[in-house]
């Protein structure tokens, strides 16, 4: 990290830290005393309503990947980096109908495994689980190294000491209120993401100047305006997919569909998504003025806080903190709560122990929780991979559940053999795209791939029975 482009003095990073690490944690304890069973600490009592549906929903999605991923796409493949980006909308526009469905045919379930397990059976499940896991593994290991890469850029402190402050600040509050302390941090951290968005925004353009950008780009950068740059087009249609399939699979989203009130899921989904899209772009368009600011940029990942704090000063610094810190801790507690309970349910109780009390299973899942952040801050450490490498390459994993979720949701057809077919052709067709060509086709190659199987699923002749999908008090262990 360069001193020169630090904008943020030590004293304020660590106040603007301390601030909102005590207020989150005060909501953690405060909130998770109102959890009195097993189904108050992982769904939040299934009472959500509409306005904290919509705010968890979209403060979940505006993840500090989106803050700084956003930009280092766009600062690498231009214009359609970054609208690529913002259709990650349509995963949670698509999947709005199905939170309903899910919903209603399984208003007692738990987890995105519930179904799998008892749609496909248990061999389909242990694969959906694998894929899952690996996938929240390597997202909670993104938002970790988010985190630190922000406090590095703007205040210069150590990437390893603030990735380790706020990886344990999230665990900390989510251990100690479970999904209502998320749903309800992540409705203040909308609000932060909103403001702090548009103010961005509003001062860039009204500074920089949209005709300098575009005039120094054709000048140092015309391969970011292209608009028929092939990279940019395949990763647009990559991009749409890698994330519904992120929807479509993840506990985060099946969680959430689990705890809203009733009739409340689709609104949610729909209302969260049109909110969410035009943060990327936005995020996106802060990365295209580096050029004209002549900012030297040391890592892609890096290029929105270093653009807003050599365009606003302490002032940019200040704004950009906040905002990234707010989308950092919405999505890094609801990542770390949905895998928890995978774990607790499809896990230990589905695998280790069958006859765990619900009792038991709670004081378990947090346990569990601590040793995700654990895992988290031990593999960020390592630093491996930049942001977006290190997402797009679960791409390849995720992208292939989409088509037995959405066949296996809406449809009688399909079986486990077809589906778990269906994820591991998509799976290893998409890793090959991945090292062949390259990250921005390897969710576009898996999806198809996924698709062309699960076809054939529509010539099968057996027909599945809805209302085995509805089981609550079924050792998960038992079904065959």
């Amino acid at each position: 990290m360069l001193d020169d482009n630090v904008v943020l003095p030590v004293q304020v990073a660590w106040l603007i830290i301390g601030a909102f690490s005590l207020v989150w944690l005060w909501l953690g304890w405060w909130l998770g005393r109102k959890n009195n069973n097993l189904e108050d600490y992982m769904l939040a009592g299934r009472k959500v309503g509409l306005g904290f549906a919509v705010a968890t929903a979209m403060a979940t999605w505006v993840t500090s990947n989106t803050t700084m991923t956003a930009p280092q796409l766009a600062y690498q493949l231009g214009i359609w980096g970054m609208v690529g980006y913002s259709l990650g909308a349509v995963g949670l526009i698509l999947f709005a109908p199905l939170a309903r469905r899910i919903r209603e045919i399984m208003p007692n379930g738990y987890t995105s495994g519930d179904f799998i397990r008892l749609r496909y059976g248990k061999t389909t499940w242990r694969i959906f689980l694998i894929i899952s896991l690996f996938y929240s593994i390597g997202w909670l290991i993104s938002l970790g190294m988010a985190g630190g890469l922000l406090i590095e850029a703007l205040a210069g402190i150590n990437y390893h000491y603030g990735m380790t402050v706020i990886v344990t600040i999230c665990t900390i509050y989510t251990v100690f209120g479970g999904l209502r302390a998320v749903i309800a941090t992540d409705f203040v951290q909308t609000i932060i993401i909103l403001v702090g968005v548009i103010i961005l925004a509003f001062l860039i353009i009204q500074q920089v100047g949209i005709d300098t950008i575009h005039a120094r780009l054709e000048q140092e950068r015309p391969m970011l305006l292209n608009l028929l740059l092939p990279a940019s087009i395949m990763f647009l249609f990559n991009n749409l997919f890698f994330g519904v399939g992120e929807i479509f699979h993840s506990n985060v989203w099946w969680s959430r569909a689990f705890s809203f009130a009733s009739g409340v899921g689709l609104k949610a989904y729909v209302i969260a998504g049109l909110f969410w899209l035009p943060i990327p772009i936005v995020a996106g368009f802060i990365a295209l003025a580096a050029p004209a600011l002549g900012i030297n940029v040391p890592s892609p990942d890096m290029v929105a806080p270093l653009v807003a704090g050599k365009v606003l000063g302490l002032l940019g610094g200040v704004i950009v903190f906040i905002v990234v810190f707010s989308a950092l801790a919405s999505s890094l507690d609801s990542v770390l709560a949905a895998t928890g309970d995978l774990i607790v349910r499809d896990i230990y109780k589905g695998h280790i122990n069958k006859n765990a009390s619900d009792d038991h299973l709670r004081k378990a899942a947090m346990y569990i929780i601590i040793g995700l952040g654990v895992c988290t801050w031990a593999l960020a450490l390592l630093r491996m991979a930049t942001l977006g490498s290190l997402l797009h390459f679960t791409g390849a994993f995720v992208a292939s559940t989409i088509w037995p979720i959405a066949v296996g949701l809406l449809y009688r057809h399909g079986n486990g053999r077809t589906a778990t077919l269906a994820m591991v052709s998509g799976t290893a067709m998409g890793l090959i795209a991945y090292f062949t060509i390259g990250f921005y086709v390897a969710a576009l190659t898996s999806a198809a791939t996924s698709m062309v199987i699960m076809l054939f699923a529509f010539r099968q002749k057996n027909v599945f029975d809805w209302r085995a999908l509805n089981q609550p008090s079924k050792i998960i262990g038992e079904n065959k």
